[in-house]
C-alpha cells in the first residue's frame, strides 16, 4: 500500500463510523469513512465500518481537494447536515465520507470555512506560505530538494528567462510529465509542454481576469524579453496546475481500482442496499471512474451527482464533436447506473471556467474550429456535452419538477453556488440544502 499524502494517514484516527452520529464530528449517522491510498488500495477497517451500516441508502461522498481528513470531514459534516429532514419515512440513510490523498494551495478559500486569506499568511505574493510549502511536501514526499528550489524562485521572482526554464522544467519533473514514454507525449497537455514563459503569461492573465491581488500577478502584458518579475504569479499558477495534474490522475485510479471495486464487494455482500454517489470537483471525476468497477446489469448504484466536477464535459459522450472516431473516457458508462447522473454546474467558478480549459489543452493542438472552452471545457462549468437527449435545467426547474428517471442531466446551479475568492471562485461553494435536494431528488428518496 503506497503512503497516504495530505495527512490521510491510516493512523491518524480514521473514524469507524457511529451508530447515532457524531463521530469524526459529523452531526448525522450512521457515518463511517472509506479511506484510500494514492494507489487505490483502501483501509479493510474503514470497508468493514460500511459493511456492518444499518440502512436501506447509503449516500457515499467523494471530497475534491482538501490538505488534510479534518476539512473533508468539515465539508462531509455541513453537506450531510440537511438530510435527514429532506428524506422519506421509509428511508434509513448511511453516511459514507470517501477519504483520498489529496491537497489543496492555502490561498484558496472555502466558503463559510475560511475567508479569502484566511488560511495564507498575508504579505507572501507569489512565494510559498508555510501551510501550502507543508502541503506540498506531503503531497510530493521525497522531493523536498525540488520543491525547496520551486519555493527560493517564487520568493526571489528573479528577472530572467533562465529562472522561468529552470521553474519549468522542476514542475515537470514533480507533475511526472518528464517520465511519460514518447508515444504518450501527444497526450501531455500543453501547459507542461509549450514555451514556459508563454504559459505563465497567459495563467497571469487568467488570474487576472479571476480577480487575484495584483500582488500576487503582477503584470501579464510584460513582452518576452523584458521585465519579467510579473509573470511569476503565472509560475505560482504553473505549480497549482501541476498537483491538479497529478490529482486528477490519482482521482481516477481511486475511483476505478478503489472505490468502483469496494462498491461490488458491499453490495455483493448487502445486496438491499441502494448507494448514491456524490462527488465534488476531483472528488466527482473519483465517483464517476468508480462506475467502470460496476458490472453490466448491476443496479446498485441508484444516483450519481456531480458538484462541480473537474473533467471533461464530453467524458459521457459516444462520439465526440472533434473526433468522431472515438468517445468520452466515461462514454456510455451512465447506463450502470439505476438512476439518473446528474452534473450540477455554475459560470461562477472560475477554476473550471478559466483554468480547466487551460490545463486541459493538450500538446500541439490549439483546439481548432472549437474554442478553448469548448473543446477543453469542465463538467462542472457547463454541465454535460455531446450527450444526445440530456436535459439542462435550472437548479429551481429540477427542485420544482424533479429530475429525468435515468441518463444525463445538467442542472445550472449558479443560483447558489456563486461566492468565492480568487483563482477558484466558487469552485467549493457546494454547502447549500438546494444541492442536497438535488441529490434526494436524483436517489428518489423524497418525501
Amino acid at each position: 500500500m503506497a503512503d497516504i499524502g495530505g495527512g490521510f494517514g491510516i493512523g491518524a484516527g480514521t473514524a469507524a463510523g457511529g451508530a447515532a452520529g457524531g463521530a469524526a464530528g459529523i452531526g448525522v449517522g450512521p457515518y463511517a469513512e472509506l479511506t484510500f491510498d494514492s494507489e487505490g488500495d483502501v483501509d479493510r477497517a474503514t470497508q468493514g465500518a460500511v459493511a456492518r451500516m444499518e440502512a436501506t441508502d447509503v449516500l457515499v461522498f467523494a471530497h475534491g481537494w482538501n490538505s488534510d481528513r479534518s476539512t473533508a470531514t468539515r465539508l462531509y459534516d455541513r453537506f450531510f447536515a440537511p438530510f435527514p429532514g429532506l428524506v422519506g419515512s421509509g428511508v434509513r440513510l448511511g453516511y459514507v465520507g470517501v477519504v483520498w490523498p489529496s491537497m489543496r494551495f492555502s490561498d484558496e478559500p472555502i466558503p463559510d470555512f475560511d475567508t479569502p486569506g484566511a488560511l495564507a499568511e498575508p504579505g507572501f505574493g507569489t512565494a510559498l506560505d508555510p501551510l501550502t510549502r507543508r502541503a506540498l511536501g506531503e503531497f510530493w514526499p521525497e522531493r523536498e530538494a525540488e520543491l525547496d528550489r520551486v519555493a527560493e524562485l517564487l520568493e526571489e521572482r528573479p528577472e530572467s528567462a533562465a529562472a522561468f526554464i529552470e521553474f519549468g522544467a522542476l514542475v515537470r519533473e514533480l507533475a511526472g510529465v518528464d517520465a511519460v514514454p514518447a508515444a504518450a507525449a501527444p497526450a501531455v497537455p500543453a501547459l507542461f509542454t509549450d514555451d514556459v514563459l508563454e504559459v505563465c503569461r497567459a495563467l497571469s492573465r487568467a488570474l487576472a481576469a479571476a480577480g487575484a491581488p495584483a500582488d500576487g500577478v503582477g503584470d501579464p502584458s510584460l513582452a518576452v524579453g523584458g521585465a519579467l518579475r510579473g509573470l511569476w504569479g503565472g509560475a505560482k499558477e504553473l505549480l497549482r496546475q501541476a498537483t491538479y495534474y497529478k490529482m486528477k490522475k490519482r482521482a481516477g485510479v481511486v475511483g476505478e481500482r478503489g472505490l468502483g471495486p469496494v462498491l461490488a464487494q458491499l453490495a455483493g455482500d448487502r445486496p438491499a442496499l441502494r448507494f448514491h454517489l456524490i462527488g465534488h470537483s476531483f472528488g466527482a471525476r473519483v465517483v464517476s471512474f468508480a462506475l467502470r468497477a460496476v458490472p453490466d446489469g448491476a443496479r446498485y448504484v441508484k444516483s450519481v451527482t456531480l458538484l462541480q466536477g473537474a473533467f471533461s464535459h464530453y467524458a459521457f459522450a459516444d462520439r465526440l464533436p472533434h473526433d468522431r472516431s472515438t468517445g468520452g473516457a466515461l462514454r456510455g458508462l451512465q447506463r450502470r447506473v439505476d438512476g439518473p447522473v446528474v452534473a450540477c454546474h455554475s459560470p461562477h467558478d472560475s477554476a473550471l471556467g478559466l483554468f480547466y480549459p487551460l490545463a486541459s489543452r493538450m500538446a500541439g493542438d490549439s483546439a481548432g474550429v472549437l474554442g478553448l472552452g469548448e473543446r477543453w471545457g469542465a463538467i462542472g462549468h457547463d454541465g454535460v456535452q455531446a450527450v444526445p437527449g440530456a436535459p439542462r435545467l435550472s437548479l429551481a426547474t429540477a427542485l420544482r419538477e424533479g429530475v429525468p428517471a435515468a441518463g444525463c442531466v445538467s442542472v445550472d446551479a449558479g443560483s447558489v453556488v456563486r461566492r468565492g475568492g480568487a483563482p477558484s471562485g466558487a469552485h467549493s461553494d457546494i454547502c447549500h440544502e438546494e444541492l442536497a435536494r438535488v441529490v434526494v431528488t436524483a436517489g428518489r428518496m423524497g418525501r
